[in-house]
């Protein structure tokens, strides 16, 4: 890893921490009235599930399969984290210490499901593999609902509250840079090039379906941290809870912010796990609100929001600094866009990235000229 990227992670640490320090400077100073305790819930429900979305992201986004399952895998974390965190209390660990190994426990629990589900699942691919992860998740369902250590059908109550915001914040901040190195990897990268051509990764040696189900169980082991994280904050749960309707959020989540962008999974998770809260004094719009987002996000960005950008803060900086430059670069990128998609057949995807990395365009738009 070279000073410059470990400088630009630096950076964007030191921004997260700014605004955590901003966010609990607002609370400790009150700056939101009475409402200070229930922004704090909503920020929260925001925290853990950012984990769960971007979790999904690895597999929808970076992956390349559609998997409508990942309410099961939060649920296993959920219901292992809570009853480990059972099982432990009076045992002289701190409320910390406590959290961290519970939800670790059902992150652990939710990613050996991930792997037993993955080695058969993922041999599928597109719709059938949305209906086996689908079929899972309910089965999963079906099974807390009868299984009396989990309360069965009724409501499993009385789980300690170790979730604040400080404890959630962090270990978001935790997962997700994790996922964020994960990503960029070697191993991330090699996953990627899956997505975009199953066949010519396979081809060239690599072994698909090990790939696949690793970064399957990955998926499944931070979710099941997430459902941890929010059986903790809501002391109470029932299997009704991670339905298939929880995963379709999830999904939506996913879409909307952007498939393949962290960023977009944080700002679409954030947004909209607090629009329900923000809309609460019109809860008969609420849902039409939602409604109306997903669909103006489906016809005018397919590709969500943000689409496949990742936010840097050594980025931005650089271009508050040097504007022109960046501008420039803009412009270089535009211009041999437009005369490639002239010549689509002379030019094709590689050539102009070879030019757009040569700094150089096409002769006609004032350049030298490209030579394959």
């Amino acid at each position: 890893m070279t000073k410059r990227r470990l400088a630009a992670y630096g950076l964007n640490l030191v921004g997260v921490a700014l605004l955590y320090a901003l966010i609990t400077l607002a609370f400790t100073f009150n700056a939101f009235g009475k409402s200070t305790t229930y922004i704090q819930g909503i920020c929260t429900t925001a925290c853990y599930t950012i984990i769960m979305v971007t979790s999904l992201n690895l597999v929808v986004g970076f992956m390349g399969e559609f998997s409508m399952g990942h309410a099961g895998f939060v649920s296993v974390g959920a219901y292992v984290s809570a009853i480990v965190s059972g099982a432990l209390a009076g045992h002289g660990l701190s409320d910390l210490a406590l959290l961290l190994v519970a939800i670790l426990a059902g992150g652990l629990a939710a990613g050996i499901m991930g792997v037993t589900v993955g080695i058969p699942a993922l041999r599928l691919r597109g719709d059938y593999l949305a209906i086996v992860t689908m079929a899972f998740a309910e089965i999963i369902r079906v099974c807390f609902c009868n299984f009396s250590i989990t309360g069965g059908g009724k409501t499993m109550s009385g789980i300690l509250k170790l979730s604040t915001f400080d404890r959630a914040f962090w270990i978001m901040v935790v997962c997700v840079t994790v996922m964020f190195l994960f990503v960029r990897s070697r191993f991330g990268r090699t996953v990627q090039a899956i997505r975009e051509d199953y066949i010519a990764a396979s081809a060239s040696g690599i072994n698909v379906t090990y790939y696949k189900v690793l970064t399957f169980a990955i998926s499944a082991f931070f979710a099941g941290i997430g459902g941890g994280v929010y059986a903790h904050y809501m002391t109470a749960m029932i299997p009704t809870n991670f339905n298939f309707n929880y995963s379709a959020e999830l999904l939506s989540e996913v879409i909307i912010g952007g498939t393949g962008s962290l960023t977009g999974s944080i700002i679409g998770a954030a947004f909209l796990s607090s629009l329900p809260e923000l809309m609460r004094d019109f809860s008969t719009y609420r849902m039409l609100a939602y409604s109306i987002v997903l669909v103006l996000v489906m016809l005018f960005r397919p590709g969500g929001i943000f689409g496949r950008w990742e936010f840097s803060l050594n980025r931005l900086l650089d271009g508050i600094r040097h504007p022109k430059e960046k501008a420039a670069k803009g412009v270089l990128q535009i211009k041999v866009n437009r005369f490639c998609r002239k010549s689509p057949k002379k030019y094709s995807a590689d050539s102009r990235v070879k030019m757009r990395t040569a700094n150089r365009t096409p002769s006609k738009i004032g350049g030298s000229q490209m030579t394959k």
